[in-house]
């Protein structure tokens, strides 16, 4: 109560954690864009991949009738839609979308300088150099496979968990809400690693809400089993054998990875 006493008094404990922090995705994202494209990559945006097969030699990803790209190397980092074409290589998981239902408020005074997040989910915030608090708690609703919109039924309740954790949020103006689309396993935990079917294919998807947060550290990952053949970090335990039976040997079970602010103002 004496470091935090922004926090709602029913709030009688938690962790801390100094190395923690945020970034603004809508900077952070675009930065890694423009650095791979500095070094050489191609980056296509808006490009959406209707089909990718193995010819026995190399993969042939397809574009419609506009582009054909191939390569020796897939990586499948498709997100929510990434599940699809597992299966089209024949891996089937029980991958599904989540839709976080996010706000923002107006800029005000500042009062919390931490990154904090309710053990067992339901909220979470963090309050920017402006003064805008974003806030994250409960589910959007679908609008089709691709799409989500903020639900009306569940605005409310965020808005009024929001304010009785962090009381200073009490009269303050919500400016905008918005969701998205985010693959989900059913252990919160990603699937990263070798494709059990096909050589050359690798996985890295469903990261859970998590995304933005254990990204770079992901694309580490990919790199060096292109690279190298393998991960300088035990990744065994991520490997998509868990849910299709490919897997040997023993696999560790592990907590979920923690979930994160994905948007800012």
């Amino acid at each position: 109560a004496r470091r935090f006493g922004w926090l709602g008094a029913h709030v009688v404990g938690g962790s801390f954690c100094p190395e923690d922090g945020h970034a603004n995705p809508r900077l952070v994202s675009p930065a890694f864009g423009r650095a791979a494209r500095a070094l050489g990559a191609d980056v296509r945006e808006s490009t959406r991949v209707t089909e990718a097969v193995h010819d026995g030699d190399r993969f042939i990803l397809r574009v419609g009738d506009a582009l054909e790209v191939r390569s020796r190397f897939l990586l499948n980092c498709a997100g929510a839609w990434a599940g699809r074409f597992a299966q089209d290589f024949g891996e089937t998981v029980p991958e599904t979308s989540i839709h976080p239902l996010m706000m923002v408020t107006e800029p005000l005074p500042l009062f919390m300088d931490v990154s904090l997040g309710m053990q067992g989910g339901g909220i979470y915030a963090r309050q920017v150099a402006r003064g805008n608090c974003v806030i994250g708690g409960g589910r959007a609703v679908s609008a089709g496979p691709d799409y989500a919109r903020p639900g009306r039924e569940a605005l409310g309740p965020l808005m009024a968990n929001a304010a009785r954790l962090l009381p200073p949020l009490r009269g303050a103006q919500v400016i905008r809400f918005w969701t998205g689309v985010e693959g989900n396993m059913p252990d919160h935990n990603p699937v990263l690693g070798s494709s059990a079917t096909v050589p050359g294919l690798f996985h890295a998807f469903g990261l859970s809400g998590a995304g933005f947060q254990i990204g770079p550290a992901v694309g580490e990952v990919l790199s060096e089993l292109v690279v190298n053949g393998r991960s300088s970090i035990p990744i065994d335990a991520f490997g998509i054998g868990r849910y299709t039976g490919a897997a040997h040997g023993a696999v560790a079970r592990l907590g979920p990875v923690r979930e994160q602010t994905l948007e800012s103002p």
